[in-house]
């Protein structure tokens, strides 16, 4: 019995840390798209003063 309720607790916690690695995996993965796309956008943007009109 105890060894049972062992191997179940063992069991929850690698997938647990399975499941936060995979988490901290894609955070990684997609901060640095981010960035890429962001720095894709400021090489769009002309360089110099810029007007905004409001009415």
């Amino acid at each position: 019995m105890r060894t049972r309720f062992a191997a179940s607790v063992l069991s929850a916690l690698l997938y647990a840390q399975g499941l936060l690695g995979f988490a901290g995996l894609a955070t990684v993965l997609l901060k640095d798209r981010a960035h890429a796309g962001q720095l894709a956008v400021d090489s769009d943007l002309p360089a110099g003063p810029s007007l905004l009109v409001v009415r």
